[in-house]
């Protein structure tokens, strides 16, 4: 069970009326007694930063509409993600309210690698730019900008990502992760970022008298903007950031972008309540497919259009390669577990798994690291190697409690990594393929210390122990209200006891369906995903009783049942226990 304070839950139950499970889950997420409205029901009012908190934020402005009222020529640097894609977005449809057009430049995933270089900047400047906006990029690429600089181009970097002590040498860096800033919004994506820019730049407007002939932009109608970034970027929805996930939901479920909605459309989706996982399993990875496989600036250009039109044409060109990025993730993952499971490296004591291939696309070796780190419980790095040039593109996935990004870091600094930098939960890398062996064997050593202690880490908590009758489709809305679920607000895990698996079936992709029945009959349908050849899959396809069952329950409205259907987390026989 995930700990939760008595106390706590006892005053969720008397000021909010809330259940007793509901309120030990709210209580179990850390949600103190005076903040439990503001969580269940959040506000901008109540929760929106004031934006000068953040170091540079006024500096931005400033330099901002300086250059606007000078008639200088803005563009936008973002990176090729979701998330890039939407602070782009946010920024090119304020300044089309002031009558601005503004260009965006998102670079070549595979020609220029991530973030702002100084060949990228050449372009921008020869291209006639006076000012460069990065989005969601920027504040580590310090060489960069001082290219920028010495070529005269004014930068601005608006990023959330962790980067040196000493910041870019420009007009102003944006980053609530910047050592020194004291606006406690790390949590921030960098969507998240350039909407409260936007309200500054609202604010300095108005200072400036910006808006006696041209409406002042009303930032909330791009609030769906600001929800895809904290989403799809994974970022820890508590506080504002989870008001922007909560009302940016709502605010999308309108469907007034035409580039989300004729993405519903093209991927056969409902236009109906939008969730997380509406953002996170349908929108999300057709326009990351751009930046992954495609052109990288299709994502961007998707969210900023008001052409009904042209939506509708980039949706289809993003869905097919989406398709396409789906094939190639399936062949590099099976070509990888074929590989790893043939020497047992997945088995070993090793902190780490690290898999190479040629030939392998470095747009979903991210994905595929994903896939395997969630099959073998350990950290996994996953790099496409280039037989022609030698070098190796790769992208890792961490388990909790172990720093994969601070490992990459490390291995960058002692030479072993040609670049290489993340976060504790993923990182990105680029090494010469005879430097592969050197950078197993230094991630291993270097993780090895966390091994033990992530281990420990790695269980299934649990929200609440009910029976398979109390399954019901009550019991999943009520806990609904937790909802929009990321890190730090967990989407609620159940366990079921004495359950006994009935009619388990493989399905294509590897996933296996049943039915669960509990000591009194009760029964709930089931699906576990891509197990089948996992210890998961072989369990329920033997159909064994007397089973411990975790999982979510999700809505099930096929042929209008309006029932709820639980996705198996994980199994365990109790009579194994010892």
């Amino acid at each position: 069970m995930r700990p939760a304070d008595s106390d706590v839950t006892r005053a969720h139950i008397q000021s909010l009326g809330l259940s007793e499970p509901l309120a030990r889950a709210l209580a179990s997420r850390e949600i103190a007694p005076d903040q439990g409205e503001n969580f269940l029901n959040p506000t901008l009012r109540a929760l929106f930063p004031d934006p000068s908190t953040f170091m540079d934020m006024d500096q931005a402005a400033t330099a901002i509409l300086d250059a606007l009222q000078a008639g200088e020529s803005i563009h936008v640097f973002a990176d090729y993600d979701v998330d890039g894609a939407s602070s782009a977005a946010l920024l090119v449809r304020w300044f089309r309210c002031l009558g601005a057009e503004l260009p965006i430049y998102v670079p070549d995933r595979m020609k220029e690698g991530y973030g702002p270089s100084a060949p990228a900047f050449d372009r921008l400047k020869a291209s006639g730019a006076d000012l460069v906006i990065t989005v969601d990029c920027g504040a580590a690429a310090n060489e960069a900008v001082a290219h920028a600089t010495d070529i005269g181009l004014k930068v601005v970097v608006i990023d959330h990502h962790m980067m040196r002590e000493e910041p870019p040498k420009c007009l102003a860096v944006v980053n609530p992760n910047r050592p020194g800033c004291p606006s406690g919004q790390g949590n921030l994506a960098a969507a998240g970022v350039v909407f409260v820019l936007l309200a500054a730049l609202n604010r300095e407007g108005r200072k400036r008298n910006l808006f006696a002939a041209t409406p002042e932009p009303d930032i909330r109608q791009w609030l769906d903007l600001a929800a895809m970034g904290a989403i799809c970027d994974v970022t820890r929805l508590t506080g504002f950031n989870r008001a922007l996930a909560s009302l940016g939901l709502k605010s999308m479920s309108g469907w007034n972008n035409p580039g989300l909605s004729a993405l519903m459309r093209v991927a056969g989706a409902e236009l109906g309540e939008a969730k997380s996982q509406t953002v996170g399993f349908v929108l999300g990875p057709r326009i990351n497919a751009g930046g992954r496989i495609g052109r990288s600036d299709l994502g961007a250009s998707l969210l900023s259009t008001q052409d009904a039109r042209e939506a509708d044409m980039l949706a289809r060109e993003l869905d097919e390669l989406n398709r396409a990025r789906r094939d190639v993730e399936a062949d590099v993952t099976e070509q990888a577990i074929r590989m790893v499971e043939a020497t047992g490296a997945h088995q070993d004591e090793t902190a780490c798994v690290l898999v190479a291939g040629e030939d392998w696309h470095p747009g979903v070796v991210g994905i595929v690291a994903g896939r395997l780190r969630e099959r073998w419980r350990k950290p996994v790095v996953v790099v496409g190697l280039d037989p022609v040039t030698g070098i190796g593109k790769g992208s890792g996935r961490s388990q909790q409690g172990m720093n994969l990004g601070r490992a990459v870091q490390k291995a960058w600094e002692e030479g072993v990594l040609i670049a290489g930098g993340g976060h504790a939960m993923a990182a990105g890398l680029t090494v010469a393929t005879d430097n592969l062996e050197t950078l197993r064997a230094f991630l291993n050593d270097a993780l090895s210390g966390e091994q033990e202690a992530a281990q420990a880490l790695d269980w299934v908590e649990i929200d609440a122990l009910i029976d398979a009758r109390s399954a019901t489709r009550d019991l999943f809305e009520s806990f609904e209200k937790l909802a929009p679920y990321g890190p730090a607000n967990p989407e609620p895990m159940f366990a079921f006891e004495h359950i006994q698996v009935r009619e388990p079936v493989a399905m294509n992709g590897g996933h296996v369906r049943c039915r669960l029945v509990g000591p009194d009959g009760a029964s709930v349908r089931a699906i576990a995903w891509r197990c089948a050849d996992l210890p998961l899959g072989r369990m329920i396809l033997s159909g064994q009783g007397g089973l411990c069952v975790s999982g979510r329950l999700k809505a099930d409205d096929w042929n209008g049942r309006r029932g709820v259907q639980l996705e198996i987390e994980d199994i365990a026989d109790p009579r194994m226990g010892a």
